[in-house]
C-alpha cells in the first residue's frame, strides 16, 4: 500500500467531520460493537503484525504480543464500562444551586487526530483511538513512516473493522503530518519527541484544539543503599533493554548510592548477559534481542556513547555494535559527567548511565537540572527513604521497586507526563475523558423564596445577605442541602396540586 498524497488529507478530514455530528447520538452498544470489531480484526492480523515488527525492530513474537495484550485489555475495559461512562453524571448541589439539578453531560469533542510514533506502533496507534471512539469521536490515525510495514498493517486492520468516515488511516511522512496539522481537528494525540511536540502545540493553537502530548525525556532511577541490589539490577536491566531501550518510560540513568555503586554496576552487567546472552553465545545471535529502528537513530545512540567515552567515561560492559544490522550490545556507562551528551539527551537505546551519590540532596539536584521526567523509579527497602524521595520529586508516573510496569497494565491509572514530558492523560476512562467535552448543566427548579431578589435593583435585604456571605463559610453540609432540596420538592408538588 503506497503512501497517501497530500491531496488525500482534506477529503479524509471532511468525511470524518461530516460524520462526527451523527456519532454524538450513537448508543454505547453501537460504540462497543465497533470496538469489538476492531479487536477482532487486530487479533486476526497477528501473523501480519509479527512479520511487520520483526522487519522493523527485530522483536520476537512474545514481545510483539505484549503490545496486542495492551490493545486487547484497553478494548475490553472500555466495552465493560462504556455504558456507565456515557451516562450523565449528577453532581452535588450547593447553597447557590438550591432546588436546581446539576449534572455533567459527556459529549465527544468531534474529530480526533493521532500522530503515532514507531516504537510501539500498535499500542500507540490504537490505544488513544480506542478511548476516542468510545467517547463518540471520529478518528484519523497517521502512523509513523519509520515503521512502514506496521503502518500498512494498521491501515488494513482499520479499513476492515471500522467505517472510513469514523476511523481512517493515512500513511506518509512529514509532509502528510504537516498537512494534517493544518486541518481544524478538535483534539490531537502525539507521542514522541519534544521537537515535533512543539510543532503539534503550535498547530493546535491555530484551531484552539486540545492536545494530549507524551514526550518522554530522561527518566531517573534512584537506587538507595537499602535496595536489594541483585533484584533491582535484574529489573532495571529488563527495563532498559526492552525494545532495545526504545521505550519512552525506560530508565535512562541510574543514581546509585556510592556504598552499593560497584555492586550494582556488576549486577546490572551480569543481569543483561543472563537475559540476552545466556551461554555466552553473543547478544547478536539471540533472536529475542531487538535492533535499533533505523540508521539515523543507530548513529545518534552511537554518538552519545562515543562522546561519553571521549570525555572520560568507562564502559562497564558493552560497546560492540554493527551498523549494517543496526545491532548494538547492551551498554553500562560509568564515570559520566554533566558535560557529556549522554547526560543531556534522552538515550532511547540499549545503554544506561550510572551516577554515584552520597547525600540525598545530590539526587534531587541532578534530577532538577533536567525537565520533569515522564517516569521516575525508586529502589529501596527502607520505607523512610521511599517516602523521602516520593515527597521531593515529581514525574508523570513513579514505580517503587520495579520499572516499566505502569503503562498499559492498569486502566484505572492515568498515564502521561508533566510539563516537558507531557500534557494530558491516556488509558481507560482517562482517554474517554480526554476526548470528551465535560459539559456542565444546571436545570432551574421550582422558585426558592423570592426569585426576583437577585435581579437589580437590589434590595437592602439582598445586599446584606450577599455581603454577609463574604465573612462566613458558604459551604453548607451536604445533609443540609439535601434536606432543603427535599423540602423545596415537596412544596412544589403541593403548589402544583392547588
Amino acid at each position: 500500500m503506497a503512501d497517501n498524497a497530500i491531496s488525500d488529507v482534506r477529503p479524509a478530514f471532511d468525511a470524518l467531520a461530516a460524520r462526527a455530528p451523527d456519532l454524538v447520538h450513537e448508543s454505547a452498544a453501537t460504540r462497543i460493537e465497533r470496538l469489538q470489531r476492531l479487536l477482532k480484526e487486530t487479533l486476526a492480523a497477528r501473523d501480519e503484525i509479527h512479520e511487520a515488527v520483526r522487519k522493523e525492530l527485530g522483536l520476537c513474537d512474545t514481545d510483539i504480543d505484549q503490545q496486542l495484550l495492551m490493545v486487547k485489555a484497553e478494548i475490553e475495559y472500555a466495552c465493560k464500562h462504556l455504558a456507565d461512562w456515557v451516562k450523565a453524571q449528577r453532581v452535588k448541589g450547593s447553597l447557590m444551586t438550591l432546588g436546581k439539578k446539576s449534572y455533567i453531560r459527556y459529549e465527544p469533542k468531534g474529530v480526533v487526530l493521532n500522530l503515532a510514533t514507531w516504537n510501539a506502533p500498535y499500542a500507540i496507534g490504537l490505544v488513544p483511538a480506542i478511548g476516542a471512539l468510545a467517547a463518540g469521536n471520529a478518528v484519523l490515525l497517521k502512523p509513523s513512516e519509520l515503521a512502514p510495514h506496521s503502518a500498512e498493517v494498521l491501515a488494513r486492520i482499520v479499513s476492515r473493522a471500522v467505517e472510513p468516515d469514523v476511523f481512517t488511516v493515512l500513511q506518509g511522512g512529514a509532509d502528510i503530518a504537516q498537512e494534517l496539522l493544518a486541518q481544524p481537528f478538535n483534539h490531537i494525540f502525539y507521542i514522541g519527541g519534544h521537537q515535533v511536540g512543539r510543532l503539534v502545540m503550535k498547530a493546535a493553537a491555530e484551531h484552539f484544539a486540545s492536545v494530549t502530548l507524551e514526550m518522554g525525556g530522561k527518566n531517573p532511577t534512584i537506587i538507595d543503599a537499602s535496595a536489594d541490589i541483585e533484584t533491582s539490577a535484574r529489573k532495571i536491566a529488563w527495563g532498559r533493554l526492552s525494545n532495545a531501550g526504545q521505550v519512552c518510560i525506560a530508565p535512562d540513568y541510574a543514581l546509585v548510592h556510592e556504598s552499593v555503586h560497584d555492586r550494582f554496576v556488576e549486577a546490572l552487567s551480569r543481569a543483561m548477559a543472563d537475559m540476552y546472552n545466556p551461554g555466552d553465545r553473543g547478544f547478536k545471535s539471540n533472536p529475542e534481542y531487538p535492533r535499533i529502528i533505523n540508521d539515523r537513530h543507530f548513529e545518534r545512540v552511537t554518538g552519545l556513547i562515543d562522546d561519553a567515552v571521549d570525555k572520560g567515561a568507562k564502559l562497564a560492559c558493552g560497546g560492540e555494535r554493527e551498523a549494517a544490522e543496526r545491532y548494538m550490545a547492551p551498554c553500562v556507562v560509568t564515570g559520566v559527567t554533566e558535560d557529556m551528551r549522554i547526560m543531556q539527551e534522552e538515550i532511547f537505546g540499549p545503554a544506561i548511565a550510572v551516577v554515584p551519590w552520597r547525600e540525598r540532596e545530590e539526587v534531587l539536584a541532578t534530577i532538577r537540572r533536567r525537565p520533569k521526567p515522564l517516569a521516575l523509579y525508586i529502589f529501596a527497602e527502607d520505607r523512610e527513604a521511599i517516602d523521602w524521595f516520593l515527597a521531593r520529586t515529581t514525574s508523570g508516573s513513579t514505580v517503587v521497586n520495579h520499572n516499566m510496569i505502569q503503562s498499559g497494565t492498569n486502566a484505572n491509572l492515568p498515564f502521561g507526563g508533566v510539563n516537558a514530558s507531557g500534557i494530558g492523560r491516556i488509558g481507560g476512562h482517562y482517554t474517554f475523558l480526554e476526548t470528551s467535552n465535560q459539559r456542565s448543566i444546571i436545570e432551574e427548579g421550582p422558585p426558592v423564596g423570592d426569585p426576583d431578589m437577585m435581579f437589580p435593583p437590589y434590595t437592602e435585604k439582598y445586599k446584606k445577605m450577599a455581603g454577609s456571605m463574604l465573612s462566613r463559610p458558604i459551604v453548607v453540609p451536604d445533609m443540609v442541602v439535601r434536606g432543603i432540596n427535599g423540602m423545596i420538592k415537596v412544596t412544589s408538588v403541593f403548589s402544583r396540586s392547588r
